[in-house]
């Protein structure tokens, strides 16, 4: 993954907090090594927790000052001519650890989302533009995919509503890995197409939209759906235009009342499976529908940062004929679209990620 370039403006704005918590980190210490504490547990234990929470960054703390008088040490023997290429290898050396240490000094530093380390639902639905959305909608499916690949994280298709001709109305993934909330959070939003379509022959450009939802999987005590609140209806199974695969009532559509939330499962056989799974979509669902609400209630005191899930703006454009992906959240335009659908997605998502640190540094007190 790439490391946000950490500036001296930055540097300079931690450096007082992780002091600081250095200091706390030795106060803790002392009290623990007092008599009194050392008779009283529960006070022990507090304390001990207390400086357990500080440890990762005292320790990286510690390893970033150890590199930075290594580095004014060797600015001492910088002019000694024999020392030349010894000093220019060590330099390099420095600057590459303290580049790092940085990086990791911001991650630990800064408010941690809780859901980055859950697994997560990708639900993308074809938007304006008819066949060729839903064509591009099934594409883009495919592309997240080699990505869930590419990272090593486990992926199952949820739901897949197909068209004739091989595009899907609704494509709905459930990826499974350490961090996979984190590295794809930022992909919500609607993605633009820009390409002569397949469906037609006259060489015209056209332009079609897809949505993507990222949804981190709810966890069941976060959620409490009330059994009386839910309707439950059962159907046979279908394919490509609609027609029925099977003859039993295995599939499960689910609406939450309250909320209106509709999902509906039919990947599997077994109506036991369909309905587990479309519950834990259905939960994921409305635990978003309560994140969206508070990050509007943020949002009208200060500006949302990237990622914010607004699915009213357009978030990314591709455009086939010029090879080209453009992020407008972040001004970046790569010339590699072709890779990018093959799930080389790495280029687009750390930029992304960079970005938003970046942002939250700008509002770090």
């Amino acid at each position: 993954m790439a490391t946000m370039d950490v500036t001296p403006e930055i540097l300079g704005k931690i450096l007082p907090r992780l002091q600081s918590m250095r200091d706390r980190y030795d106060e803790l210490s002392g009290k623990m090594a007092s008599p009194e504490i050392a008779s009283h547990p529960d006070q022990y234990r507090k304390l001990a927790q207390d400086q357990a929470e500080l440890s990762q960054v005292v320790e990286l703390f510690d390893q970033w000052k150890k590199l930075r008088k290594e580095q004014d040490d060797l600015g001492e023997i910088k002019g000694d001519p024999s020392m030349a290429d010894l000093v220019t290898g060590e330099e390099r050396r420095l600057r590459e650890e303290l580049a790092s240490l940085e990086g990791r000094l911001v991650d630990a530093i800064l408010p941690k989302d809780q859901r980055d380390d859950r697994n997560l639902f990708i639900e993308i639905r074809a938007g304006a533009g008819g066949e060729e959305a839903a064509l591009f909608a099934a594409e883009l499916g495919r592309m997240y995919l080699r990505f869930v690949e590419r990272m090593g994280y486990r992926a199952e298709v949820m739901e897949s509503t197909e068209t004739d001709i091989g595009g899907a109305r609704e494509f709905i993934l459930y990826v499974q890995g350490k961090n996979a909330y984190s590295r794809l959070k930022y992909e919500s939003g609607v993605h633009r197409v820009q390409r002569v379509p397949l469906t037609e022959a006259g060489g015209r450009i056209h332009t079609s939209t897809v949505t993507v939802a990222i949804l981190a999987e709810a966890l069941e005590v976060e959620v409490a759906i009330d059994a009386k609140d839910l309707r439950i209806d059962t159907f046979c199974s279908s394919g490509a235009g609609g027609q029925s695969v099977n003859t039993t009532y295995s599939a499960v559509r689910i609406t939450h009342i309250p909320t209106g939330i509709v999902v509906s499962c039919q990947d599997e056989r077994s109506q036991l499976k369909n309905r587990a799974k479309a519950m834990a979509v259905l939960r994921s669902r409305i635990q978003e529908q309560e994140v969206t609400r508070q990050n509007q209630e943020i949002a009208s005191h200060r500006k949302s940062l990237v990622g914010s899930g607004d699915r009213s703006e357009r978030i990314r454009t591709y455009n086939f004929p010029q090879n080209r992906v453009t992020d407008h959240r972040i001004g970046l335009t790569l010339y590699q679209l072709d890779r990018v659908m093959e799930g080389e997605l790495e280029p687009l998502v750390d930029a992304l990620r960079a970005h938003d640190r970046a942002e939250e540094i700008k509002n770090f007190a």
